[in-house]
């Protein structure tokens, strides 16, 4: 007997499980636990963008082989775990986008989607946790941050026409429009990096994900 997911798409790379089993309680709390240590490890030592990279896969992990009850358990108890370790408002940094992008990024690999959906739509998740960190650091520190970013952007344009030579002034709307524009860029090539990983890391656990373009394939001389 197995464990019966949410749907049959589910049910395509989990394991066959003997009734009554603690297997996926253990799985789900040991993954829970290892995205915590990803983030804390990486908030005390960073190691730059190497640790970032897996801070949804776990997560996701638990969604391929247990169901979206089991992923969203192992979000809440990441995240209440952090709370102990952390406190809360860190630990919010972490539920707020990564442990919602595993879940996300988990139902789309559990229903196939193609690298573009799921890229798309974690980055559009990945950007509004960008401005969820940047409302929340706001009301604790008494500041906008958000005007502190748009003038590191305008003094960047500012760089960008002197050295192209072009003289004009980019209203303040286009540079907020810019300031979103790479916010949203930089997370969709974070987002792209992160399937590489998943594909590679979860290929090797037996819980593949779908294929990548056949680009990317020839790119990495993987089949």
């Amino acid at each position: 007997m197995t464990t019966e997911p949410e749907n049959l798409s589910d049910n395509l790379t989990q394991p066959p499980i003997k009734p009554n089993t603690p297997l996926p309680m253990v799985e789900t709390a040991f993954l829970a636990s290892t995205a915590s240590l990803i983030w804390f490890i990486n908030f005390y030592f960073p190691l730059g963008p190497v640790l970032r990279i897996f801070f949804p896969i776990p997560i996701a992990l638990v969604y391929l082989r247990w169901g979206r009850r089991a992923a969203w358990m192992a979000a809440i108890t990441s995240g209440l775990l952090l709370t102990v370790l952390m406190g809360p408002t860190r630990s919010m940094l972490f539920v707020m986008p990564f442990a919602f992008m595993g879940v996300l990024l988990g139902y789309c690999w559990c229903r196939r989607t193609p690298w573009l959906v799921s890229m798309s739509l974690s980055a559009l998740l990945g950007t509004l946790g960008v401005f969820f960190r940047l409302w929340l650091l706001s009301v604790l520190s008494s500041e906008d941050l958000w005007v502190y970013v748009i003038n590191q952007v305008s003094q960047f344009t500012e760089w960008v026409f002197l050295k192209l030579s072009i003289l004009a002034t980019p209203s303040v709307m286009w540079i907020q429009i810019g300031a979103i524009a790479i916010i949203l860029l930089n997370n969709f090539l974070y987002l792209f990096v992160v399937h590489l990983a998943a594909w590679l890391l979860l290929d090797r656990l037996g819980n593949p994900i779908p294929r990548p373009p056949r680009w990317v394939q020839v790119l990495m001389d993987y089949e």
